[in-house]
């Protein structure tokens, strides 16, 4: 089960960094400019934030299961 744990914090770390660093809070369009600079996702970007949900979402049940 760490095994695994592991994996999937590695495929965590590297789906996050893979997603575009242009739509942050801080970035030029985020929240703290005001700007209204919103898009749909489409194509690898939205598989790579679906995945990225996935993968949150296994993490924390494999913590939970860990821990109990």
């Amino acid at each position: 089960m760490q095994i695994a744990l592991l994996v999937i914090v590695v495929l965590l770390i590297v789906s996050i960094l893979f997603q575009s660093g242009e739509s942050g809070m801080f970035s030029a369009g985020g929240l703290m400019s005001g700007g209204e600079n919103f898009h749909t996702r489409r194509g690898l970007e939205k598989f790579m934030f679906y995945a990225t949900f996935v993968l949150v979402a296994l993490f924390v049940i494999l913590s939970l299961l860990l821990v109990k």
